[in-house]
């Protein structure tokens, strides 16, 4: 498990900063130490929202540690933060971490889930779709290329003997802002959209119609749609920092699935902090029922994802080490 890993690292930052401290070094830079957590203004980063809202973290690590919170549109972004040092931990779906893992060559690892399922494929209000068979010769929205909603709809395809017509098949494939998707469809723009919540919630409250629920999408809809990584460099120096944080993100996860009414609200508020916009209480509720908020990796989906994201070429290789690290 990570946290027997990470006692194990813990162990070995002691030793070392008691070394260090022996030469008579360090204790300026040890009252000076920073974290740099990225994460979403989305729902599907819940125990984000509920730690910043609450400032747990930053209780929990004392006024030694300044934590540093974040806000990202898009997983590459997050990403080339990772890269740069930027951040040192962050909340982001699970196919942009594994490309992140490949082209760091493994120092971006996975650390722990966060939510799973959480998405819906939709249709426009009268559209002839009623299955993903029908999409053939149909034109689907979804929120990024290379994202997990487009693996998600490519492995649809692919199941039922469907390609994109960028692969010579006869489905368009294409690239909308979930913020746009409502709009697009009104226009007839697009015929149906692979969503993450809440905006499925938000389609469906506005005459669109369910194709897929969540549990049709991929997995069961056990599948992890936002996971927490972590630079390795970090986690190795900053052990106590790193065991900390999965402390206060398995807490917020409890007390999500304990407490839900009250957690959403936390939640709905702090949205309503940073974007200047709550979502509405039915939209979140319904958003909900279809997102499961947990800490375990379902290992055997992140690697489906792996699999899809290299024969799409995404990614030019699988993750050669580790990458789920528990």
């Amino acid at each position: 498990m990570f946290k027997g890993r990470l006692k194990k690292i813990l162990l070995t930052g002691i030793i070392a900063i008691t070394a260090f401290g022996v030469i008579g070094c360090g204790s300026k830079d040890d009252k000076n130490k920073e974290v740099h957590v990225g994460y979403f203004n989305n729902i599907t980063h819940a125990q984000a929202l509920m730690m910043k809202a609450e400032g747990t973290l930053d209780k929990s690590l004392g006024d030694d540690v300044n934590v540093k919170w974040t806000a990202f549109n898009a997983g590459p972004a997050e990403v080339e933060a990772l890269f740069s040092g930027d951040i040192d931990i962050g909340y982001i779906g699970p196919v942009p971490a594994i490309s992140a893992n490949v082209k760091s060559k493994g120092d971006v690892v996975i650390i722990s889930s966060a939510t799973k399922g959480g998405a819906v494929l939709v249709k426009r209000k009268g559209s002839d779709i009623n299955s993903v068979a029908d999409l053939d010769g149909k034109v689907v929205a979804i929120p990024q290329i290379g994202n997990t909603q487009h693996l998600c709809l490519l492995k649809l395809l692919a199941d039922n003997g469907l390609k994109p017509d960028t692969a010579g098949g006869t489905v368009k494939v294409s690239a909308v802002a979930n913020a746009d998707v409502a709009n697009t469809m009104e226009r007839g723009d697009i015929d149906a959209a692979l969503v993450p919540e809440p905006w499925g919630a938000t389609l469906l409250a506005n005459d669109a119609e369910l194709v897929l629920d969540y549990k049709d999408i991929y997995d069961n809809g056990e599948y992890d749609v936002a996971v927490v990584v972590v630079r390795k460099e970090f986690m190795e120096e900053n052990p106590e920092i790193v065991d900390e944080f999965i402390k206060q993100h398995e807490a917020a996860t409890k007390k999500v699935n304990d407490d839900k009414e009250n957690s959403l609200k936390t939640i709905n508020n702090e949205l309503k902090e940073a974007t200047g916009k709550a979502l509405g209480d039915d939209i979140i509720s319904q958003a909900f029922e279809r997102i499961g908020v947990s800490t375990e990796v379902n290992e055997e989906s992140v690697l489906g994802f792996a699999d899809i994201s290299k024969a799409e070429g995404f990614i030019s290789e699988l993750p050669e080490g580790e990458l789920i690290c528990r």
